[in-house]
């Protein structure tokens, strides 16, 4: 909204509000960052030989509108600083998938699959961190 905010507001201390907030933004977009059209494109980049995953998400984020990419990259690299601080958060890379794979990355029309879908939400968002550097480049 076009409300200013005051992050040092003790009403921000709390990580979960933010947390929040941003989990909201990407579910509340119109279309998600991965879009509908591409879904189970990334699934079945997911189901590659693991040598071969890479390269293919990869491919397909650069088919992703430019804005998308662009927020890609800085949310992921946002969420890879979160896992190195893992110590003190603990998240994990896979932690990080489980609470943003279906948010991030979901069909258009849920079907029946809803459980499969989510392994390869998280595996999908785990493997981008993972390989952010080979993904987005340094």
């Amino acid at each position: 909204s076009d409300e200013n905010l005051d992050l040092n507001d003790s009403k921000w201390e709390d990580i979960h509000v933010i947390t929040g907030a941003l989990k909201m933004f990407f579910r509340e977009l119109p279309e998600p960052l991965f879009t509908y059209n591409h879904f189970n494109d990334f699934v079945n980049a997911i189901k590659q030989e693991p040598r071969q995953r890479v390269p293919a998400v990869k491919d397909l984020i650069k088919q992703l509108p430019k804005p998308n990419q662009d927020t890609m990259q800085v949310l992921f690299r946002h969420l890879k600083r979160v896992v190195e601080n893992g110590e003190k958060n603990r998240m994990t890379y896979q932690s990080i998938a489980i609470v943003f794979g279906p948010t991030l990355l979901k069909p258009e029309k849920e079907t029946g699959n809803i459980a499969v879908h989510t392994v390869y939400q998280n595996q999908i968002v785990e493997l981008i961190l993972l390989e952010l550097n080979s993904v987005f480049g340094r």
